[in-house]
């Protein structure tokens, strides 16, 4: 099921408890940009399906990237591209984003998503795998 853009931003502000959808709107952009780099194929296809579109196309048209990040620097990468962001703000920012992204996602999609991404994703997404 696809989210609406208004039901999507509206979960990630509340969230990252976000004074306004701008705030939101702005981590949603550069998390999903991010992690689409590191998705290929028909899971990132199926984790566009569920995003709102003008966010399925951020996923889906990634930067490229050079290597895969760990979740330490995928976060520092997500610090970089927020304006005023520290480390401590930006792993808020990825997990409101991703937790929401989670909700969207079947268990199996989210198992395969987890398995293209470097080890402790899992915790990033909110949904912690047990060992």
């Amino acid at each position: 099921m696809t989210l609406r853009w208004d039901a999507f931003i509206e979960r990630v502000r509340e969230r990252g408890e976000y004074g306004s959808r701008d705030e939101a709107d702005r981590a949603a952009r550069v998390v999903l940009a991010l992690l689409g780099a590191h998705l290929v194929g028909e899971d990132r296809a199926r984790v566009a399906a569920g995003l709102p579109e003008a966010y399925a196309l951020i996923l889906l048209n990634p930067l490229r990237a050079a290597e895969p990040l760990d979740p330490q620097r995928f976060v520092r990468a997500t610090a970089a591209w927020i304006e005023g962001a520290t480390e401590a703000t930006a792993r808020w920012d990825v997990s409101a984003v991703l937790s929401v992204v989670a909700d969207s996602l079947d268990d199996e999609v989210l198992r395969r998503v987890l398995l293209q991404l470097p080890p402790g994703y899992d915790l990033l997404f909110g949904r912690p795998q047990e060992a």
